[in-house]
C-alpha cells in the first residue's frame, strides 16, 4: 500500500503561483509513476501531469503546458506540481496519484487539496 499527501493549495488571485506537494509514504519502492489530476466542480476528474519515478519522464495535459511543471525528490518521496500564470478556470481540488504500473490505470489516490483562483 501506498498512501499520499498533498499539501500546498490555497486562495490566489489570477496570475499568480502556487507548489503543490505530494508526499507518499508505505510501499514507495514499487511506485513506476506518480501524477497530479484535478475536479472542478461539476465535471469530471480530468489528468493533468505525469512523472516516472526513475527517468522523471513527464507527460502534460495540453491546458498547463508552459505554465505547470511537476518534478520529483526521491529521497524524500515527493511530487511536486509548480503552477504558474494561474487562472480562474485552474480552480479544482487537485489529486495526487501513484501508479504502480504503465498501463494507464492509478492505484492509490490522496484526499486532494482545494486550489482556488480569483479573478
Amino acid at each position: 500500500q501506498v498512501q499520499l499527501v498533498e499539501s500546498g493549495g490555497g486562495l490566489v488571485q489570477a496570475g499568480a503561483s502556487l507548489r503543490l506537494s505530494c508526499a507518499a509514504s508505505g510501499r514507495t519502492f514499487s511506485i513506476y509513476k506518480m501524477g497530479w489530476f484535478r475536479q472542478a466542480p461539476g465535471k469530471e476528474r480530468e489528468f493533468v501531469a505525469t512523472i516516472t519515478r526513475s527517468g522523471g519522464i513527464t507527460y502534460y495535459a495540453d491546458f498547463v503546458k508552459g505554465r505547470f511543471t511537476i518534478s520529483r525528490d526521491n529521497a524524500k518521496n515527493t511530487v511536486y506540481l509548480q503552477m504558474n500564470s494561474l487562472k480562474p478556470e485552474d480552480t479544482a481540488v487537485y489529486y495526487c496519484a501513484a501508479a504502480y504500473l504503465n498501463n494507464g490505470d492509478y492505484d492509490f489516490w490522496g484526499q486532494g487539496t482545494q486550489v482556488t483562483v480569483s479573478s
